[in-house]
This record gives C-alpha cells, structure tokens and sequence, in this order.
C-alpha cells in the first residue's frame, strides 16, 4: 500500500484514480510515497525520504523546489493542458472587454438605479461614451504557442482575427494543432510592430521576465492591447504604467494583479481566474492523478518537469527504476552490476544533467545487486517495483 498526501483540496474526479486497494490518500499522511499538490508552496517543507514524485495539478511549478527535488530523485510532474481550454476562453473575453468598455459601462450603468422610467432615456443618451471596437480583421499576435496559445490563435482566427504566433521552440506536434493560415513569424519583434492585440503565453523564466518593458513597448503600434494570463513578472509594471499613461497602451489585462496596478486607469486585473473551473480542476486533477499513479506503480515517467519521459510496456519478473545524473558511462556501469540477471528490455532518456533508465529482469534481483548500483557513481534513486 503506497501513501499520497493532499497539500490542497484535490477534486474527487482525479483521487478516484487512485485506486483504495493500492493508495491511501490524504491531507494527515506521514512519510508519503507521492504528493499532489495545487498552489501550496513546497520550498520551506521538508521533503520526506520517503518521498518519490510530486504532481502538480496544474502547469506551473513555481511552488516547487525543482533543484532539491531533483538532487534527492524525487520527480515532479505537471498537467500541460489540462486547464489550456479555461485559460483560451478567458483570454478571449479578455480580447473582448479591452476592447468594448463593457466593464465601466456596466459600472456606469448600475448608477442608474432609482431613476425609474428615467433609465431607459438616460442608456441612450450615455452608452457613446463607453464605445469600442471590434476584434473581427484586427491582427493578433501570440507570443508563445504552446498548449494554450494555439488554442488561442485557433479560437481568435475562427472570431476574424489576423493571427500571428511566435514561439522559437514549437515542435512539430504543436504546429501541426495550428490553423494552417495562421502566420508563424520567426522573429518575436515582428509580432510587436504589426499586432494591435499581443497575449503573452510563455513561462517566467529570466529570459522572459519583464519582457514587455520601454523598449519593447517603444517599438509596438499606438494603441496596442495586451493580454497577460501567463505571469505577472513577464511584464514591468512601471514601464506598462508610462506607456498607459501616454496612450501607447490602451489595454492592459492581467490575471495576476499586483497593488501596483490595481486601480489603473485601462488596466483590467482579473483576479487570476485563468485555470478557475471546475472542469479545469477536474481534469488537472486526474492528470495528475494518473501520472503519479503510473510512476508510483509502473515507474512509468510522464510530464516531468525534471526528470526525462521514459515509459515502456513491463516485461520479466522484475523492474528496476534508475534516476541518475547524465554522465558518460553511468548506463554500462548500471547494465553491469545485472550480469547474470538476463536484461529482458532497457530504455533510457536523459533531460539536461539527468537521466533515467528502466530496466525489466528475467528474475527479481537480489538486495546486494541493488546496493551495487547504487554504489555506481551518480546514481541518485534506485527503486525495484
């Protein structure tokens, strides 16, 4: 019987997956094999020796600490996608409200109140001020296209918009769920001088963070709009406050408000309602749900953010699990302390500074034979399943 512990309040839909005859799940659980977490910070807890792999029920890992997790051969996953669908549909009424004022006309509206047969006059007689256009042929750009950004860019090209997509990392797979008129630009500065609609969809990482800043606003159209559903710190929010102030921004929506821009003239903060759905939890939760249940039972790797993907059908009596560093000749030094043990099926992948090796054995090893790899040096986490 392996242990899960709840940092946060999963849906039943995705803990149904862990079956009660092979896991005990809970928020009480003392030296878990797995966690599941949503949005609770992880980085000041002691991360038990007992522990095997994080889910995170969602995309980012920030809450995470991925350096010590994988020093210690704990994998973290996550859930790419799962919430892609909730997040397309707000970034969509985002596009909408920056650009029809309908948030201050219903605030204006709700002024009305008490002047009875009065309203319907007073409607029509205010309603110009709160004028606005229409997204239909304005061009859009989308600066990353990865599971959200192209549904994004499918969604506003089937609404009549222009789409234009940057992302120097899309893979085959991702450019093939893409509308085939959408226009892949190979240089992001060509989606800041053409767009009037720019949505950021891209991690923090210092690369990214504060991207959106004076010299990149500098080269944008007068008037451009800019949707931030993504992360608050890929955008410098006194840079964002100047060029509103000038005019060079006339839109600013983002689902990660800070004090900084609350209360701004033209920004829209949203309070970080992208992923806030019920279906958007649900299947985050099963996701992740099945992807630590296959790694816990099968040492299956899926969605790591740490750790390689690597996965094959079980064959032998036995299987071995190797996390280890990605240096040359650590896999003859692991294949070599089996000698005897026929090797039935092998794979291994490696991600950065590393790596795992699945192994399937015609005969379960002996507990000496898994001390000798993990003596092999760079070996982190033996584990037989």
């Amino acid at each position: 019987m392996q242990k899960v512990l709840t940092l946060n309040k999963i849906s039943p839909l995705g803990l149904e997956r862990l079956e009660p005859e092979n896991f005990t799940v809970g928020a009480e659980i003392d030296n878990p094999d797995g966690i599941i977490v949503r949005s609770a910070s992880m980085h000041e807890m002691e991360l038990p020796q007992s522990l095997l792999a994080i889910a995170r029920a969602g995309a980012g890992v920030n809450n995470i600490p991925l350096d010590k997790c994988s020093e210690q051969g704990i994998v973290v996953f996550n859930t790419p996608g799962a919430n892609a669908n909730a997040v397309k549909e707000l970034v969509i009424a985002g596009l909408l409200i920056s650009s029809r004022k309908v948030i201050p006309a219903i605030e204006w509206a709700k002024t009305l109140k008490g002047e009875g047969d009065k309203v319907g006059k007073l409607v029509e007689k205010g309603k110009s001020s709160f004028a606005g256009g229409e997204i239909k042929g304005k061009k859009l750009g989308v600066v990353g296209l990865g599971a959200i950004g192209a549904l994004v860019a499918n969604a506003a090209e089937a609404l009549g918009m222009d789409v234009y997509g940057y992302d120097p990392y899309l893979s085959v797979d991702g450019a093939l769920k893409l509308s085939p008129t959408i226009h892949y630009v190979p240089k992001i500065n060509q989606i800041f001088e053409k767009c009037d609609y720019i949505t950021l969809h891209l991690p923090l990482l210092p690369s990214t963070k504060d991207m959106i800043n004076a010299e990149t606003l500098s080269t944008m159209k007068d008037g451009v709009r800019i949707m931030n559903f993504a992360r608050g710190g890929l955008v410098n929010n006194v840079d964002m406050k100047a060029a509103l102030a000038d005019g060079k921004v006339a839109a600013y929506v983002v689902d990660f408000p800070d004090d900084e821009m609350l209360d701004v003239e033209n920004v829209i903060a949203i309070p970080h309602l992208g992923a806030s759905t019920p279906e958007s939890e649900e299947n985050c939760a099963v996701m992740a749900a099945k992807e630590l249940r296959d790694y816990l039972r099968n040492g299956n790797i899926k969605h790591s953010v740490n750790f390689p993907d690597v996965s094959m059908p079980k064959s032998g009596a036995a299987r071995v699990c190797v996390l280890h560093r990605n240096i040359p000749g650590i896999l003859s030094l692991i294949s070599g302390a089996f000698l005897g043990n026929n090797i039935e099926s092998q794979t291994n992948r490696s991600k950065g500074d590393y790596a795992y090796t699945l192994l399937d054995l015609a005969n379960v090893p002996s507990e000496e034979t898994l001390n000798k790899v993990k003596a092999v040096g760079g070996v982190i986490r033996v584990r037989l399943v």
